[in-house]
């Protein structure tokens, strides 16, 4: 089975390693293509072009920035008619319609299937994927969903409706809010002279415990911000695309908007390459 990966961010590089790993003939393109390379050594095919990439291929899986992106590699690419497209980027709602109807003029059949899970998950192959498409086609993506995750949801037939799309934007709601809280805590901590470990005693084993949090507050609190298992530029475009669904159907999302905020003002103070958690940064001045 030939599968092409277009996108070798942290999440398409740990989803082609996976899918090499899983016995598939795995084509890869990046637009900087020195981040491609080190998949060389696991076999896969790195690409100078979109169209070399997915030349032949059973499978196309777009992990790329957002849907401006997408659309213009896949328009560029050119896959044939009948390849099954696992559309991964989060993107807008939107953007679903216009990829849907470009996989229409081309004769894709369109999957709209993003993936809940960061760099560990990823390379673990345990990510969560959420999936549309039709279900007559849907043996010609398992193999991949099986490869890069422990579990797919499906959440419907029709790829344009954006249903998985919808739902990753409401999962990721909840990620950006709970992200933002710990590190605002622990900025709270830092300006009140509280010891954090004391905060993290206080709700040990509670109901306001969880994992997350002490994932991400020992990422602040011991500096292990890069390489980042989700980076602040790409939570700020993820904030932005909830803020927009929310706005498109009469939601207000307060939380959401400052999120945005709070991301871009830490990408600002150079920031924006490390882990979604330095948006703890943006308490502070400098």
């Amino acid at each position: 089975m030939i599968t092409s990966v277009l996108g070798t961010g942290i999440m398409g590089t740990a989803m082609a390693r996976n899918l090499a790993r899983a016995g598939h003939t795995v084509r890869t393109w990046n637009r900087t293509r020195a981040k491609a390379e080190p998949l060389a050594a696991d076999g896969v095919h790195v690409a100078g072009t979109p169209a070399e990439a997915v030349e032949g291929a059973d499978v196309v899986v777009t992990m790329l920035h957002d849907g401006a992106a997408v659309l213009d590699v896949m328009r560029e690419a050119g896959a044939g008619p009948g390849t099954a497209w696992v559309q991964s980027t989060t993107v807008g709602i939107g953007a679903i319609g216009e990829l849907a109807a470009l996989a229409r003029e081309q004769q894709l059949v369109f999957f709209d299937a993003p993936v809940l899970g960061t760099r560990q998950p990823a390379e673990e192959g345990t990510l969560v994927v959420l999936a549309a498409g039709p279900s007559q086609s849907r043996h010609a993506v398992t193999p991949v969903f099986e490869a890069i995750g422990s579990r797919t949801v499906w959440t419907g037939e029709d790829g344009a409706a954006a249903s998985s799309t919808k739902l990753k934007l409401v999962a990721n709601s909840w990620v950006l809010a709970v992200t933002n809280a710990a590190g605002e805590a622990l900025a709270l901590a830092k300006g009140l002279d509280v010891d954090p470990q004391g905060f993290f005693d206080v709700i040990s084993g509670g109901a306001l415990d969880m994992g997350y949090l002490h994932a991400k507050g020992r990422a602040i609190l011991e500096d292990r911000l890069s390489p980042p298992s989700f980076a602040v530029t790409t939570a700020a475009k993820d904030a932005e695309l909830i803020v927009q669904a929310g706005r498109e159907h009469g939601v207000r999302l307060d939380v959401a908007e400052a999120a945005a905020q709070r991301f871009h003002r830490a990408a600002e103070l150079g920031h924006g390459g490390e882990d979604m958690a330095a948006a703890y940064f943006a308490s502070f001045d400098r």
